[in-house]
């Protein structure tokens, strides 16, 4: 497994946004724009790391108005929403592939993973239970570099268990 290389956002320059705009059927506006420009550089930011930066670049803006834009991009296919669990949702503009992510317990940091080509294990299901499965959403957990690094807290336990072990 190889974290990626490059953020592999999918958003292109910021001239590319008002036409990506356009192309998903959504208004060009002052906070889509922002929005969209930050989760370009900021990928995996929450929605309140998002308000608080829009509002920084554009002043007053409202929290639902961040929360309708992101609604309304992740509909239309321009953003991605990861919800790992226990975790506040998080947005990313790398749309175009079908990638993981590396989440940390602690902080909740969060890391693109390219998907693991040949011989991946459990990503095919063990029956498809008559569902045309057609991706597979992989969270590998761990501790980040920072929080491994930390005040030690107790080993998590696997959620997996090797066959054969009581």
């Amino acid at each position: 497994m190889t974290l990626s290389a490059t953020n592999g956002n999918t958003a292109g320059s910021a001239g590319d946004l008002p036409e990506r705009l356009r192309a998903a059927g959504l208004r060009v506006t002052k906070p889509r724009l922002a929005v969209l420009r930050w989760l370009a550089e900021h990928p995996h930011s929450t929605a309140d790391q998002v308000t608080t930066a829009v509002r920084q670049q554009l002043g007053s803006v409202s929290t639902q108005a961040v929360y309708d834009v992101l609604h309304a991009c992740s509909g239309a296919g321009l953003l991605r929403r990861i919800e790992p669990a226990g975790h506040p949702a998080r947005f990313e503009t790398r749309t175009a592939d079908n990638h993981h992510h590396l989440v940390c317990r602690r902080c909740g940091r969060t890391e693109d993973v390219d998907c693991v080509h040949g011989a991946a294990p459990c990503l095919a299901p063990s029956t498809t239970a008559g569902y045309l499965v057609d991706e597979a959403e992989v969270v590998f957990w761990g501790y980040c570099p920072e929080c491994r690094t930390s005040a030690p807290g107790p080993e998590e336990p696997s959620h997996h268990h090797e066959e054969g072990r009581s």
